[in-house]
């Protein structure tokens, strides 16, 4: 497949991503996956096009007054600690595709599996729970390269902490600062980035601002969940395929 093909698969990942206030990096991981990019370049990039996917997604949620402060802070302290931590650890590249091609799935389960509960439904966080996800997830994040809210999004929904919208706002907001945690842990060792960055960086960004876009628009969510589940059912399939 030829490059060009790789920003426009790039760019469409971003404005998917963006749309449900993902920031995107297991779609771009799956995406340099199987296009033989190695895993020292993955993890760092991806983190980085997360940053401006997921900030141009919390900005448009957080403008909608989704953002629930309470409920993010506790997540947020246990997890970015431990997502610098997880950003120091080095997983085998073939563990590592089999760990992507699993951690794939929660999205698609999510989006296909998971309602999102109503406002009357809603329950108050329990502490302990909020740090205990905060703290795996973070970990899990800064291993892989990834922010974690394909990760943190089920859990909310499924604990009934917070609806569709307030998921997103959250999400976004706890990509972003994950992403910046498992950057720093990665800092502390040698990386590398790929030479094509500032061109996945305006691909990601451009897709970014049109998926926030949309969004804003009351565009059909429910097709965009089913459009990306079915991409990263097909890309978690590859993934372990490949190891095996």
């Amino acid at each position: 497949m030829s490059v060009e093909f790789f920003y426009l698969i790039l760019f469409v990942i971003a404005a998917l991503y963006a749309a449900v206030g993902h920031g995107g990096a297991s779609g771009y991981l799956a995406l340099m996956a199987l296009y033989g990019i190695a895993p020292k370049e993955m993890k760092p990039t991806a983190l980085v096009l997360n940053l401006f996917v997921s900030l141009t997604s919390f900005v448009q949620y957080y403008r909608g007054g989704h953002f629930k402060l309470r409920i993010f802070i506790p997540i947020a302290l246990a997890s970015i600690p431990l997502a610098f931590v997880g950003g120091m650890i080095h997983v085998e590249d073939t563990l590592y595709k089999r760990i992507l091609g699993i951690l794939l799935l929660f999205p698609v389960f999510r989006f296909f599996f998971f309602k999102s509960p109503d406002d009357s439904e809603l329950k108050e966080p329990k502490i302990y729970l909020s740090l205990l996800f905060g703290g795996v997830i973070g970990l899990l994040s800064g291993m892989i390269g990834i922010g974690g809210g394909i990760l943190l999004s089920p859990v909310l929904i499924l604990l009934k902490w917070t609806n569709q919208k307030q998921t997103a706002a959250i999400s976004a907001a706890f990509i972003f600062v994950n992403s910046i945690a498992g950057l720093g842990g990665m800092l502390t060792k040698e990386i590398s980035f790929t030479s094509d960055m500032w061109m996945y960086i305006i691909c990601a960004f451009a897709g970014g601002l049109l998926g926030a876009y949309l969004a804003s628009k009351k565009l059909n969510q429910n097709g965009l969940k089913y459009v990306l589940a079915v991409v990263l059912l097909m890309a978690s399939y590859k993934l372990i395929s490949s190891t095996i």
